[in-house]
């Protein structure tokens, strides 16, 4: 029996556990509009990054109940991001390898994912896999990117730093003041 072609933009999540099929390819990174709203679009790499991802489904079976959906999905991409400390664009490693659960409704979603540590999604009758990807790919992004060892030029020294002379007096003990204050006279 032939079976009708998987749509990533459309997925029937159910379809693709019960055939346990597989579907991959990958998407520029200016497609996934909220991705590359935080990407450092000037960096030279940005027009050439791509999303590279994979979904697998599973149904695993249930002694005395009907299978359990699940999907892998992993997913990579090198984003050009802005390092705070030097504000340059860092080439940073994004990815993603986890599986979901899906079950009937939201309310039992809600239920499996207060008690459980899978994470569980409502199944519905399409699933867009890019933006399940995109979502997934922005909870992985560094709260704050830097270069892992130096950055490649530092940042301009502010002008009170180019006025310092190279005077080794020490900075005056604002201590030593009060206690000269202390001292009876």
């Amino acid at each position: 029996m032939k079976h009708k072609p998987l749509d990533p933009r459309r997925l029937d999540v159910a379809a693709l556990a019960q055939r346990a099929e597989q579907l991959s390819g990958e998407w520029p990174l200016a497609d996934l509009e909220r991705l590359a709203d935080a990407a450092v679009t000037s960096a030279p790499t940005f027009a050439s990054s791509v999303v590279r991802w994979q979904v697998t489904g599973d149904a695993r079976p249930v002694k005395g109940g009907a299978a359990e959906i699940w999907m892998h999905i992993a997913a990579e991409v090198t984003l050009p991001l802005c390092c705070q400390l030097c504000l340059g664009p860092v080439a940073t490693e994004v990815t993603v390898d986890r599986w979901l659960r899906f079950v009937a409704d939201e309310t039992q979603a809600a239920a499996l994912d207060a008690d459980s540590e899978d994470d569980v999604l409502a199944l519905s009758r399409e699933l867009d896999v890019r933006e399940l990807i995109e979502d997934e790919l922005l909870l992985e992004l560094p709260l704050v990117p830097t270069h892992e060892d130096e950055c490649p030029e530092p940042l301009p020294r502010p002008a009170d730093d180019l006025d310092e002379t190279n005077d080794e007096t020490p900075a005056a003990n604002p201590f030593a003041a009060l206690a000269a204050l202390r001292k009876p006279n």
